[in-house]
């Protein structure tokens, strides 16, 4: 059998393994069923990929043959402990991947993990790739995704017409960096929503109508994208989760708590993003985990007696 890898991807003999439908990963899973790749699922709940196999999915029964079936496989779950547990545990995707088959990572997970499964792949021949996303339900569904793919440059172009049918990718840099990249984009998301929270609940409380303040500022340096994508369901009160606000806990810590995980010169002190973790904790607290990013307002509006 003739590696994966360098041979061109293709849909009509590239083979993509996917675990991990939820919120945004059923979405990109459903691109690349659509450019006609063969596409095979693993979930633990078989029906909740009914949709994907109506429109000629595979499932398989393990991650391991998931992989044993795939020339590149695609995963999108939930933290770094079930990235491990997915890749690298008993059963897992490394025990059944094909020599030169490709694991991409696009869970927002961490640094030190990324570089694991790295090495762990090379050692038997394989390729793996971190490549978080960023963009939400709507990101996704769009195939506008930002996403951020690292490892060995020479895989991650070979990897473009599957990340051509998600977003826009840009490369940055050796294994661990794409995580990286993620952590900081989450870092400057929270620090967005938490001005967009506080001006929202200052202009309310000043009598203004809050729409009218956004429109008006929208334009000017408080204008941000944070404000475009989550403004108005800020204020119509939709937080349906595009990215859970849990996850922001776990992302964000994954920045604050750093030096829990390796003692050298990659560790930053973060105050702003510390507060924002904090605020994403109470939300976690107060059982709003499963709201969406946008819902940190909730937070703020508590702490002001609403």
């Amino acid at each position: 059998m003739e590696t994966p890898y360098p041979i061109p991807i293709s849909p009509s003999r590239t083979r993509v393994g996917w675990i991990g439908i939820g919120i945004m990963g059923e979405a990109m899973a459903g691109h690349v069923l659509s450019a006609g790749y063969s596409l095979t699922v693993y979930v633990r709940t078989p029906s909740k990929a009914s949709s994907l196999v109506s429109r000629g999915a595979h499932l398989a029964t393990s991650p391991q043959e998931l992989a044993q079936r795939s020339d590149v496989v695609f995963t999108m779950v939930g933290n770094p402990h079930d990235v491990r547990q997915i890749v690298l545990e008993k059963n897992g995707l490394l025990s059944g991947l094909n020599p030169g088959a490709v694991i991409v990572d696009t869970t927002s997970s961490s640094p030190p993990l990324a570089r694991e499964i790295f090495s762990s792949c090379r050692a038997k021949g394989c390729w793996s790739v971190d490549a978080p996303v960023s963009g939400g339900d709507t990101g996704a569904r769009d195939a506008k995704l930002a996403i951020f793919p690292a490892g060995d440059r020479e895989v991650v172009q070979w990897l473009t017409p599957l990340f051509n049918l998600m977003g826009r990718a840009t490369y940055m840099g050796e294994a661990g960096c794409g995580q990286a990249c993620k952590i900081g984009n989450q870092i400057i998301v929270g620090a967005n929503l938490l001005g967009l929270s506080e001006g929202f609940v200052f202009a309310e409380k000043a009598g203004l109508d809050v729409r009218k303040f956004m429109e008006a500022v929208r334009g000017g340096a408080a204008g941000s994208m944070a404000m475009e994508i989550w403004g108005d369901r800020v204020i119509g009160r939709d937080f349906r989760p595009g990215g859970f606000s849990e996850y922001m806990v776990k992302d964000l810590g994954m920045g604050v708590d750093v030096v829990e995980e390796e003692d050298d010169k990659r560790v930053a002190a973060l105050p702003g993003a510390a507060l924002s973790k904090q605020l994403y904790s109470a939300m976690v607290a107060n059982g709003d985990g499963k709201l969406g990013s946008q819902a940190l307002i909730t937070v703020v509006e508590r702490i002001n007696g609403k």
